[in-house]
């Protein structure tokens, strides 16, 4: 049985911060509010766009300045989310030698629309899913489920930076290979109930492998 390996996008695959950062703060800006530091945004990211929009607004927001908000920031962010993001270094070398032996798919909560953009402008040809309506965003399973589907396997491991993804793995019942360069501390991921970590791209190929020949055999 064909074993898929799906990623996370960011933190994982490409560093989004600063343009996710910038992209808050335009929008904390336009409607009245004191901007965010990139530490702040850093903590504040995984959760999917409203999440994010929530934590950078001043404390117990309404629903109407969450909504408010969250509109702009997705229209600026829709137009301005590939300005300073890149992937990390190694990580397209990895891909490249991954996808010869696995199918591989991205599943971020980021919307879908950036979600598809940037992995079309950075990994041509994999399929990538983000937030959308009628799929419940990580850590429910339904992400990976849709992914699995649609690259046609049955079992996978889940490769994320964050607590978001080993809980997403977690209750889709999959092995999860946290890596530690991303948004998220190494305590964070180990009290999440992270077990197994990568500390570089270059060593993905070999610890996918491993992990795949432990955990599904």
């Amino acid at each position: 049985m064909k074993t898929g390996i799906l990623f996370d996008l960011d933190g994982t695959l490409l560093n989004t911060l600063e343009d996710l950062r910038d992209g808050v703060n335009y929008a904390l800006t336009q409607c009245g509010y004191p901007t965010r530091s990139l530490k702040e945004i850093r903590t504040f990211v995984g959760n999917g766009a409203r999440n994010l929009i929530t934590r950078s607004l001043p404390e117990n927001p309404t629903e109407e300045q969450i909504d408010s908000t969250l509109a702009v920031f997705q229209a600026y962010y829709k137009d301005h989310c590939q300005i300073k993001t890149r992937p990390y270094p190694g990580v397209l070398e990895a891909l490249t030698q991954i996808s010869e032996t696995y199918p591989i798919a991205i599943v971020s909560n980021k919307p879908d629309g950036a979600t598809k953009a940037l992995c079309a402008q950075y990994f041509p040809g994999v399929f990538a899913l983000g937030e959308r309506p009628g799929c419940t965003r990580k850590p429910a399973p339904d992400m990976l489920y849709a992914a699995m589907k649609e690259i046609g396997v049955e079992k996978c491991v889940y490769v994320g930076d964050s607590e978001v993804d080993v809980l997403t793995a977690q209750n889709t019942g999959v092995p999860c290979l946290s890596v530690t360069w991303g948004f998220r501390d190494m305590d964070v991921l180990t009290a999440a109930g992270g077990c197994h970590f990568c500390q570089a791209p270059q060593d993905l190929p070999t610890m996918l492998t491993a992990l795949i020949g432990e955990t599904h055999e």
